[in-house]
């Protein structure tokens, strides 16, 4: 029993660290791209390298999918396939939902942005291009709104199973 109490607020701060572990790896990424040497004109930029910001953005982009496996992993898995099932689920199913789905789009905005941020810094890459201003800078902002979301499904799924339990086994209740 004391397993189950733990593993719930271990979980949550589990990924609440990880994401802003991210966004803070995102963040000093950004900063390590702005200390290159690089020439602008207009909307065209020639930027070095930085081969710091491309260790810190794949870093970012490691700790963020690994915090939402680890989210979706703990909090199981609740969907809703039609209208009919939308209208009968509880609050905490219909919140479990919502969280999951825009924690999914989170994490595909913020991964692909961490990415994209980190091959821009690759040591392959010495050509002039259109200007990739604070791409790891929002990438790492988007980590810190996925911990929310993620800690929120996790907690109003487990809420939702608790829930469901009940329901099935009303003897388990105890009596008011």
């Amino acid at each position: 029993m004391a397993r189950n109490i733990y593993i719930g607020p271990l979980v949550c701060l589990l990924v609440m660290m990880m994401d802003i572990v991210a966004g803070i790896l995102g963040i000093e990424a950004e900063l390590a791209q702005n200390k290159v040497a690089h020439l602008k004109v207009w909307i065209f930029e020639c930027r070095d390298p930085s081969y710091k910001a491309f260790k810190l953005g794949l870093a970012a982009a490691i700790c963020l999918a690994l915090a939402h496996t680890i989210g979706n992993l703990f909090g199981g898995c609740f969907c809703l396939w039609s209208k009919q099932d939308f209208h009968n689920a509880s609050a905490n199913k219909k919140l479990a939902f919502g969280s999951l789905l825009l924690s999914w789009i989170v994490l595909a905005l913020g991964f692909s942005l961490l990415i994209a941020g980190a091959m821009y810094n690759s040591k392959s890459r010495k050509s002039c291009a259109l200007a990739h201003q604070r791409i790891l800078s929002i990438g790492g902002i988007l980590c810190f709104f996925h911990g929310l979301f993620t800690v929120a499904y996790y907690v109003s799924a487990k809420a939702t199973i608790k829930e469901e339990t009940k329901l099935k086994n009303p003897s388990t209740q105890l009596p008011a």
